[in-house]
């Protein structure tokens, strides 16, 4: 108790004197405040402006200090926009890509396409399904003059084709075969998804009830926004009573999907074809014989002359939306190889500063990662390369806390260093200022790429985050790393014995 009363009254004490020395300093300032404040006033007016100005500035840095060192900015205006693309917008963001050096090839290969389309006015239709589905034989029995290749095995098409057909409107309508779904090739896949998102409607073409891939592409083409026609082919394989059932379900199909499609765009038709027989002849003998069926595409027709009339301005503007997504994804894929080519080089030129940097001065210790501004700067670069925008705090936390975690590394990365040395024929007995090099270079080289998988993850420096990364594949990083970075110690080395 008696000990309890005394931190109480010392604590009071201090209290007390913090108290007099608040209010001691208040009244210093406060006089000395309006000591200066007087003689500026009864001075000159320009010593007055001058003093005045000093401090504004003074103000406005400390300010921007503090915002720099304490304030997380946010990302910059690269991030993709929850808005639908305009033609305007996806211009900008390759214009600043081309400015920063990415290959924007595919993705204005997308937007001259859809230029040339455009002028060209025709209304595009993908026929779209899985493989034997019968999307060629639709196309044969809409156009017969097509030279379509029709394979009784299935999976005939394995390029795009097009073929031109005239509603009952007189509208230029362009037939779209593309490759089938779910077969071996998974390129023929994207080849036909890249192209129903080029068209303006797209034909879902299948021949029984949806399989769990068949349901899987059609919610990813109900998710395009764009008209879509649901097409029972083969349906003279079914009495009236299944068809009826099989429509059902392809409308329920729909309804789980969370499609919203009117009921004259789910129908159901028979491209025709061939099919085998056995005939018997009058003799009682039986013979193979290959008989002609019909096709019955009328109500396939009328749904496509209902839906193509009066509808070809919002036709326009769907398909315009989905190129520009499709150019957007192409754009976002060469950044992402771009921001992977220029990561290794920002890494590689740290590491070789690193380890030229050693070389010149080798202090052994378990300090390793003591040249600091080349971490900062290669922080930096990395941050500014995946549009993060870091602290100063932020990027000081992470290099000290992978200090920590790459002094416990040393020993390791000593032993790395020396064996992946002792690897190059003709260098003699490996110096230890050497394996130092090696050593700091593997350490920044771990260092890079670790951080590189964190802002590739994150989208932002998070240092624990990012030093964690660093310690735990750092072994791995350093192991893999050892040969490039041995040779380029080795080329800066001015002797090699």
């Amino acid at each position: 108790m008696k000990l309890d009363r005394f931190v109480r009254i010392a604590i009071g004490l201090v209290v007390v004197l913090v108290f007099i020395i608040a209010i001691a300093t208040l009244l210093f300032v406060t006089e000395s405040a309006l000591n200066v404040w007087d003689r500026l006033v009864t001075g000159p007016r320009l010593l007055l402006y001058a003093y005045v100005a000093v401090m504004v500035g003074l103000v406005v840095a400390a300010t921007w200090l503090v915002f720099r060192l304490v304030i997380r900015r946010k990302p910059g205006p690269s991030m993709k926009p929850s808005a639908p693309l305009s033609s305007e917008e996806i211009a900008r963001r390759l214009h600043d890509a081309d400015r920063d050096g990415v290959d924007t090839q595919r993705a204005q290969a997308e937007l001259r396409q859809l230029a040339e389309r455009q002028e060209a006015g025709s209304v595009h239709l993908c026929f779209f399904g899985e493989i034997s589905a019968g999307k060629s034989s639709l196309i044969k029995a809409l156009v017969p003059t097509a030279s379509v290749s029709i394979d009784a095995v299935g999976g005939s098409t394995v390029d795009i084709r097009h073929y031109r057909w005239r509603s009952g409107e007189g509208t230029q309508i362009l037939l779209t075969d593309v490759p089938g779904t779910a077969g071996v090739d998974a390129e023929l896949d994207a080849m036909a998804e890249e192209e129903a998102r080029r068209s303006h409607v797209v034909l879902f073409v299948c021949d029984g009830d949806l399989t769990r891939a068949e349901k899987k592409s059609m919610e990813w083409l109900l998710a395009l926004g764009k008209p879509l026609v649901l097409v029972l082919n083969k349906s003279d394989r079914y009495s009236p009573q299944e068809q009826s059932v099989l429509m059902q379900r392809l409308f329920d199909h729909l309804s789980d999907l969370g499609g919203e499609i009117r009921q004259d765009r789910v129908v159901a038709v028979s491209a025709g074809g061939q099919s085998d027989v056995i005939e018997r002849r009058s003799d009682g003998s039986e013979q193979a014989a290959r008989r002609s069926r019909p096709a019955d595409i009328g109500v396939l027709v009328v749904a496509l002359n209902k839906l193509l009339d009066g509808e070809r301005a919002s036709l326009d503007t769907k398909r315009d939306r989905a190129v520009f997504e499709l150019a957007a994804e192409k754009l976002a894929e060469a950044e992402i190889q771009f921001r992977e080519q220029r990561s290794q080089q920002i890494v590689r030129n740290a590491t070789r500063k690193a380890v030229i940097g050693a070389m010149a001065a080798v202090s052994p210790g378990t300090d390793i990662i003591i040249q600091g501004y080349i971490g900062t700067t290669m922080t930096r670069e990395l941050c500014k390369l995946y549009d993060a925008a870091p602290r100063d705090l932020d990027i000081e936390e992470f290099l000290t806390l992978s200090q920590s975690r790459a002094g416990r590394a040393v020993p390791l990365t000593l032993a790395v260093a020396g064996n992946g040395l002792k690897a190059f024929p003709g260098i003699g007995t490996v110096a230890g200022g050497l394996v130092h090099a090696v050593a700091y270079g593997l350490i920044f080289d771990a260092l890079g790429r670790s951080l590189v998988q964190t802002l590739k993850k994150r989208g932002e420096l998070m240092p624990a985050v990012a030093a964690q990364e660093f310690e735990d594949t750092i072994g791995e990083y350093i192991e893999t790393g050892v040969e490039q970075v041995a040779k380029l110690a080795l080329d800066q080395s001015p002797a090699k014995d």
